[in-house]
């Protein structure tokens, strides 16, 4: 898998197509999801609504997850805690691989807010685990 292959995946999904999330980095155990801060992203009090950085870290931790294990991936569950409240121009989610066995790994997602001159600020950390999925047999 490469980062072509990755937007690709990425553009087959409506939500994240809905959004505007990219892929902006991939590979070696490490994706990088950005999207551009919208006003009809923010909650009442005018910082990103925490379900928005919920979904970019769930996305982004299973996008490195299957520079591991490939693209037949399930998010297994994951955890969030909100740091600051997030603000800026860009929101950018950075997640790595701690650790992988053959069907399912272990990752940690840092997510930041940039500001108009570059300035990031990390307002949210998650952790979560993706597996590889099984066939499913209808019925």
């Amino acid at each position: 898998m490469d980062i072509d292959f990755a937007r690709a995946g990425l553009a087959a999904q409506p939500f994240s197509v809905l959004l505007g999330a990219r892929v902006a980095e991939f590979g070696g155990g490490r994706a990088v999801l950005e999207l551009d801060v919208r006003d009809d992203l923010r909650q009442q009090n005018g910082y990103l609504h925490g379900g928005v950085l919920a979904y970019a870290a769930d996305n982004a931790l299973t996008f490195a997850a299957g520079t591991v294990l490939g693209a037949q991936l399930l998010t297994s569950g994951f955890s969030i805690d909100y740091l600051v409240p997030g603000d800026g121009v860009l929101l950018r989610a950075e997640a790595t691989v701690v650790q992988a066995s053959r069907s399912r790994a272990t990752c940690r997602c840092d997510l930041y807010t940039v500001d108009g001159e570059g300035n990031l600020t990390l307002c949210a950390a998650a952790q979560g685990s993706a597996v590889v999925r099984r066939s499913a047999t209808p019925g």
